[in-house]
């Protein structure tokens, strides 16, 4: 297709599954959602793991402006290095696509809100806020630190909002563990997937370790990418891309007019490129 013939189009960039049974129908839904709000003239999903690629995700839009939003809770190897990469090999195939890249869900200023609002809805009835302990479970690396300081910078963000009796980080790949983190919780406890994907972290990985611990007072929020109204935390972050653009047409695209994300042109360096 010719691109331009709409204004404006948003991707969704989400990480995806390959293995066998796995969907990736969370962001399709949610994209779904997305297009039925009218955020944008064409609403896409694109995995970089899974189908359809980033690549061919981008080359079905007619749009010239792409504003990419990264499904990941933090700026790590993916949303830093590996979907650069993919942006730049669709955007090498069309040269006229001006593709501007949001920050990942998990910077969204505010995701933290969203989060600790999906914690009160998941409380037992009639627990107050101030009763519950709150446990942040993300995936975390040993080898990048960008996944552990997202996590452990959205729990401080929450704590200090003082909804919440003790709210922690627990972690996949790095200390501490769900177990370590709730050891010495007293009174019921939520537990939140920061998983945004319908992959074997949030659909088994959680269920499992929180079965693990044995304990009748721990509930599991549902994984982020399943709350309804997710779609209007993005779309929030969209339509204030867009009017900043607007604000801001008359400005050269490697001005970064999307700040603090980061702008993709046609004469204009991908990041770290």
């Amino acid at each position: 297709m010719t691109a331009g013939k709409s204004a404006t189009a948003l991707l969704l960039a989400a990480h995806g599954e390959r293995r066998p049974g796995a969907t990736n129908d969370g962001a399709a839904r949610l994209a779904a959602a997305l297009a039925a709000r009218g955020v944008a003239d064409e609403v896409g999903v694109g995995f970089i793991k899974g189908t359809p690629s980033i690549t061919d995700a981008i080359r079905v839009f007619t749009a010239r402006r792409i504003i990419v939003f990264p499904l990941f809770m933090a700026d790590g190897y993916f949303t830093a290095i590996r979907l650069p990469e993919l942006l730049d090999a669709a955007w090498q195939q069309d040269r006229s696509r001006i593709l501007h890249v949001l920050p990942p869900l998990g910077l969204d200023p505010g995701f933290a809100d969203w989060i600790a609002e999906r914690a009160a809805a998941a409380r037992p009835p009639g627990a107050a806020c101030a009763e519950l302990n709150l446990i942040l479970l993300a995936h975390g690396s040993t080898t990048q630190a960008a996944s552990g300081a997202a996590t452990k910078r959205l729990a401080m963000q929450i704590g200090l909002r003082r909804r919440f009796r003790i709210v922690r980080c627990a972690f996949l790949d790095e200390a501490p563990s769900l177990r370590e983190a709730s050891f010495d919780l007293v009174g019921p406890l939520v537990v939140v997937g920061l998983f945004a994907g319908d992959g074997k972290h949030a659909a088994h990985d959680v269920p499992r370790l929180i079965a693990e611990l044995n304990r009748s007072d721990v509930l599991l929020a549902e994984t982020i990418g399943h709350h309804e109204g997710l779609e209007r935390l993005i779309a929030g972050s969209v339509a204030r891309a867009i009017e900043g653009e607007r604000r801001r047409s008359h400005a050269k695209p490697c001005r970064g007019d999307l700040e603090p994300g980061r702008v993709i042109a046609r004469d204009c360096p991908l990041p770290g490129g």
